[in-house]
């Protein structure tokens, strides 16, 4: 049985649709990210299935129930779907477990529990005016567990988080859906983030839903430069250097450019393949990036290899499946 419904929907802002007949379902537990340059309508989208803001044309429904909209109700909101925006706020001068215990309709257990989960059983006797942001976004979102919602809707929870902080609120979002059984959908500019926790995500381009399919789909396969460009870096390799890497001359797609990955590429210090120099080479940690000219292009190559050199020549080639056109 569908957890979630959304069918058709738009939305008005003076007389012109700023999100346009956008249509996706959701199953029990599954996890979608929602992605697209700002302004694409990413929170749009994610209030209107809140029952925020209300749709100028399709519906949304949730666990079999029309959501209604600010039109139709006194309070905005759905009281299965939970809604963290970006702009969270805490009352100050408060203690924490003051805040919560206003929201709370769990036993005492099973609230500490969720306490335990968003790692802030530690902060329930502190006041609100001496957190952290994140220690503060953590209890909003535990404020918001305790009304015991089936879907949770994150409005770019990794923003404005410094890295420690970060890795505590991506272990939090992991062990709500597997401990506590909430379906969750979360828009994210964070491409690494969306990537490895969505099961499927939805690009947005002007309100529009321009690709909707698996982490491993979107990334390897974009439909586009723009669905490419959101989740990474790319290599658009010319129609000649494309030829001599695919050893097909003549069999590529008219009037499409070759998308490789940077980390796709095969480099190699001889053999057969695409020629090209080394023009230079960061280090990055776990691997190194090498920029590499070839004919009249530079390509971005990742290698674990800490043996190449500036000025030297190499070969590139490709596994037969690491080469996609748009």
């Amino acid at each position: 049985m569908e957890l979630l419904r959304v069918s058709g929907i738009g939305k008005k802002e003076k007389d012109v649709f700023t999100i346009k007949n956008i249509s996706f379902t959701q199953q029990p537990f599954q996890k979608i990210a929602i992605a697209g340059e700002t302004g694409s309508g990413k929170t749009t989208l994610l209030k209107m299935i809140a029952g925020l803001l209300q749709p100028d044309e399709g519906e949304i429904i949730f666990e079999q129930n029309k959501v209604r909209g600010p039109l139709y109700q006194l309070i905005p909101g759905h009281n299965g779907i939970a809604y963290l925006s970006q702009h969270f706020e805490l009352r100050n001068n408060y203690r924490v477990h003051e805040i919560l215990s206003y929201a709370n309709e769990l036993s005492a257990n099973t609230a500490f529990h969720i306490y335990k989960i968003c790692r802030i059983d530690h902060l329930l006797d502190r006041r609100t005016d001496q957190l952290s942001g994140g220690e503060r976004q953590r209890i909003a979102l535990a404020r918001l567990l305790i009304g015991s919602p089936r879907l949770l809707l994150l409005d770019e929870p990794f923003s404005n988080l410094d890295i420690l902080h970060k890795n505590i609120i991506r272990s939090v979002i992991n062990d709500v859906n597997m401990q506590l059984g909430i379906s969750c959908i979360m828009v994210s500019h964070d491409a690494p983030d969306a990537l490895s926790w969505a099961d499927t995500i939805l690009v947005l381009k002007e309100g529009k839903l321009i690709q909707y399919s698996s982490p491993e789909e979107i990334y390897y396969h974009p439909l586009n430069e723009y669905c490419a460009g959101l989740f990474g870096e790319y290599n658009l390799v010319d129609p000649e250097n494309a030829m001599v890497i695919q050893q097909a001359p003549g069999n590529l797609p008219f009037g499409k450019k070759m998308l490789v990955r940077p980390e796709r590429f095969f480099v190699r210090k001889s053999g057969a393949g695409l020629k090209g120099t080394i023009q230079n080479k960061w280090f990055m940690g776990s691997y190194y990036t090498l920029a590499v000219a070839a004919g009249e292009q530079v390509l971005n190559i990742k290698t674990t290899d800490h043996t190449f050199s500036c000025g030297e020549e190499v070969c590139l080639s490709l596994q037969d499946t690491a080469a996609w056109y748009v």
